[in-house]
């Protein structure tokens, strides 16, 4: 398409807005993620001469002139770009990004914006409702080995804090983006030596003030009396496997029994916000939990549907809008921004999504804000503790019927009059020139 742009000489200036189309299964809100590396991204968009050497070789780009392979090497970034700041609440339709750039710089750029702001959102939105499901449990983001490979892991452990875990295991995601880390020994360790005794001496001697040992290798209430015994006071001892429940109060009681009392219970394995949920909502005596598969992978619904449509074009200082008319996929024309309501007990009221030069409605705060202007950043990227702590403000403003766990509530999203009209009009105009 780029080339196809260059070679007729096509030099409009176009914006197109991500959003998404409709909720994941059981979801009622999402957490914008993604940004900060969308922003980076752009900043430091180039194809280098490799690049371009290779492209030459693809028989495809046969009939394109040099000039086109010259401009790519010049090729930069140049456009502006609004955004929902990461960690606010949003919901489906809604532009969370919008792009306004030459056209081939807007169109080069969509499958990365896709691929990191679908993919942290989803994990960011699963986090939240790990973490509702913890009350106020800590959670730990356990799943690098069951991410869909190390990139993935990394942003995954990103995403999963944004969304209000307390930290991660991958340490590698506490180095590059200052997330807390956390972990424990491993059954592997366990097994190694001739002995559950001997393994959990030789961890303490390593680090005596504060142990984190790992109770189900071989039987977990025996290893549960054998950490009783010792001399050393683990700071937390971990359960993966077996019921929880059952095991986590049976173990409570002999630490307990022990003196062990500040001692915390820290479970894992195969856990999700259902079975979170369960446990807390019975009041297990369990401190934290790590999360893992469930948890980076999306599993109930791994895929968010998130899209990067076209919406307006200018040519000559003359604005056009642009809509997609298919069945079930009809696009909303315009730039647009969106403003956000609050009751008066400071819950989200709901958000109208109106043209960009519309005047705000009265009491409203516009959620999208300049991030880059003419290629450059002119919005300063938040620590991601900042981050997460947006997140968990945005999501106790939520109703609680937006966070049920099993359901789906309708988004409480409308049009403004005069962006209802506009799409009206050419949603009508196009069907009748497609008859």
């Amino acid at each position: 398409m780029a080339a196809a742009y260059f070679e007729t000489h096509e030099d409009a200036k176009a914006t197109f807005e991500l959003f998404v189309r409709s909720f994941p299964k059981n979801r009622s809100y999402l957490i914008a993620a993604g940004l900060e590396q969308a922003v980076e991204y752009l900043r430091r968009f180039r194809f280098r001469d490799e690049h371009i050497k290779y492209l030459k070789k693809d028989p495809n780009f046969k009939n394109v002139s040099s000039r086109f392979f010259r401009y790519l090497k010049e090729l930069r970034f140049t456009g502006d770009v609004w955004a929902i700041p990461e960690g606010t609440v949003f919901f489906t339709n809604e532009p969370i990004l919008r792009v306004t750039a030459p056209i081939i710089e807007a169109q080069i750029v969509e499958t990365y914006l896709l691929s990191t702001i679908n993919f942290q959102t989803l994990i960011a939105t699963k986090a939240s409702r790990v973490v509702q499901s913890a009350r106020g449990k800590g959670v730990v983001e356990f799943g690098g080995r069951r991410a869909h490979g190390p990139e993935a892991a990394l942003l995954a452990a990103r995403a999963s804090y944004i969304g209000g875990c307390i930290g991660t295991s991958n340490v590698l995601a506490g180095y590059l983006y200052g997330i807390p880390t956390y972990g424990t020994m491993a059954h592997s360790f366990v097994m190694n030596y001739d002995s559950e005794q001997e393994a959990f001496e030789k961890f303490c001697q390593v680090f005596p003030s504060n142990p984190a040992l790992l109770l189900d290798t071989y039987d977990t209430i025996e290893g549960a009396k054998l950490v009783a015994s010792m001399k050393v006071a683990p700071s937390l001892v971990r359960l993966d496997s077996g019921d929880r429940y059952d095991l986590s109060s049976r173990v409570r009681r002999i630490l307990d029994e022990a003196g062990l009392k500040k001692t915390k219970i820290f479970v894992s394995g195969d856990l999700n916000e259902f079975v979170l949920d369960e446990l807390t909502s019975k009041g297990a005596p369990i401190d934290g939990f790590g999360v893992g598969t469930e948890l980076v992978t999306s599993r109930d619904d791994p895929a968010l549907p998130g899209i990067y449509k076209i919406v307006a074009t200018e040519r000559n200082g003359k604005m056009s809008y642009r809509v997609k008319t298919s069945d079930d996929k009809r696009t909303i024309p315009g730039v647009k921004q969106v403003y956000r309501t609050y009751s008066k007990a400071g819950e989200i009221e709901g958000d109208s999504i109106a043209l960009d030069d519309e005047p705000p409605p009265i009491g409203a705060e516009p959620l999208l804000t300049r991030i880059i202007h003419h290629g450059k950043l002119v919005y300063r990227l938040p620590r991601i503790d900042r981050i997460r702590d947006r997140t968990i403000k945005e999501v106790a403003r939520l109703p609680v019927k937006y966070k049920d766990l099993r359901t789906s509530a309708e988004a409480p999203v409308k049009l403004s009059q005069k962006l209802e009209k506009l799409s009206e009009s050419l949603w009508n105009n196009a069907n009748k020139a497609l008859a």
